[in-house]
């Protein structure tokens, strides 16, 4: 990952745990050190679903750090993403952006770019 970017990848079911285990303390010490979050957060092939409690942890991350987090981009090859990421960019604190698998590269230079562009 590019200097300030924060990578994560999903594999297979995202729950409630990995939220808690995985995704806060990683958010909390990239605010710590960064100021702000830049995420490239990879849907991998083997991506499989979203627990519904693990989909409630997302907007009460959003909510607990309203100004901290600069630039999303979500990695996938899902249909649903494009779609579902433009209406849910709206409820999130920051700049949410899809990118196909191929565009990984792609995904990783928007994340670490100026806020700006």
């Amino acid at each position: 990952m590019p200097a300030g970017v924060l990578g994560l990848e999903a594999i297979d079911d995202v729950e409630k745990d990995d939220y808690e285990n995985v995704l806060f303390p990683a958010v909390e010490a990239a605010i710590a050190e960064h100021g702000k979050v830049r995420l490239v957060y990879v849907l991998g092939p083997d991506f499989d679903d979203y627990e519904g409690e693990a989909a409630w942890e997302d907007l009460k991350l959003g909510a607990r750090h309203p100004a901290a987090f600069g630039r999303i981009a979500i990695v996938t090859d899902a249909r649903w993403a494009g779609p579902a990421i433009k209406v849910f960019s709206v409820l999130w604190p920051g700049q949410m952006r899809a990118f196909r698998l191929a565009e990984l590269e792609t995904a990783k230079q928007w994340a670490a770019a100026d806020q700006s562009g």
